[in-house]
């Protein structure tokens, strides 16, 4: 049996985007739906607080997960959806949720006033340990979904994309769109003596071994996934500029997350970070297990 996908609400207009949009990517994958609130005794709710002496009565959020059950019936029939309260705070509820689900979708709700631009910190810690990849779903008030019709990838190298590689094409095959593999590259600094002597730089040396590395990363899944149309870039200057250029003319983003040795959760790194921060369409983070 599939793992369902989860998604993560809270009652909140983030959340039901994120809910929207899974609901969307559990019909073209052919996906059962799990939607999941977290309540918890800290949680309050306008007009009052909730009974912590019984967690699984119709309370408010109960109620929240009601709602969120028949939005997604509504959006697609044939996708086999449960919906659950959990009485435990939502960044547990969540990373234990992601234990058994192909992946976990969830909104960004940050606070104050850069709200709109930067991720709150469920969803960041979320991101940051779930066992699965996990898709960031931010509100930029753009137009309907899939308005691209494409998926784009980051691939830094060959040996560190291959998990993110694989669910790009799985997703890109699901939507009958393009994939775009992009990795980016310096030109390195000449040394003292090539300065001293006025050596001509090799440059395109490092642009070649870009190519080749991008080519490796891409051919497994190239030939799994043989009806993708894929588009390779390469792309000279910082990653983390690129990618959220070309993240305002595409539906979504994935990237890859090393797992830490010896410690837990991932090593999202400067890039995914501002990615989850400031990209314009949906992120997904996918653990790379080796």
């Amino acid at each position: 049996m599939w793992l369902p996908l989860t998604v993560g609400v809270d009652g909140s207009v983030p959340s039901l985007l994120a809910l929207d949009w899974a609901v969307r990517e559990a019909a073209r994958l052919a996906l059962p739906l799990r939607i999941v609130y977290a309540q918890d005794e800290d949680t309050h709710f306008p007009g009052g607080d909730f009974d912590v002496t019984n967690p699984f009565g119709r309370g408010p959020g109960q109620h929240v997960v009601d709602a969120a059950e028949e939005r997604a019936h509504l959006h697609a029939q044939d996708v086999k959806v449960t919906a659950e309260v959990v009485p435990e705070d939502p960044v547990t509820a969540l990373l234990d949720a992601a234990c058994n689900a192909s992946a976990l979708v969830t909104g960004a709700r940050g606070r104050g006033e850069l709200k709109d631009l930067l991720l709150g910190s469920v969803s960041l810690a979320v991101a940051a340990r779930a066992q699965c990849p996990v898709v960031v779903v931010r509100d930029h008030g753009a137009p309907a979904a899939d308005r691209y019709a494409q998926v784009m990838l980051g691939v830094p190298d060959a040996t560190s994309s291959s998990a993110a590689v694989r669910f790009a094409f799985e997703i890109a095959a699901a939507r009958g769109c393009a994939l775009h593999a992009v990795t980016a590259w310096h030109r390195p600094a000449p040394a003292s003596i090539s300065r001293m002597v006025d050596l001509p730089r090799h440059d395109d040396q490092d642009g070649h071994r870009a190519r080749a590395s991008l080519e490796e990363a891409l051919t497994r899944s190239a030939e799994e996934f043989p009806s993708v149309d894929v588009h390779r870039m390469v792309v000279e200057g910082s990653a983390r500029d690129v990618l959220l250029k070309h993240s305002e003319t595409t539906d979504l983003l994935v990237v890859g997350a090393k797992r830490r040795l010896n410690r837990v959760g991932l090593h999202l790194g400067r890039v995914n970070h501002a990615l989850l921060h400031y990209a314009a369409c949906p992120v997904a983070v996918v653990p790379q297990s080796h």
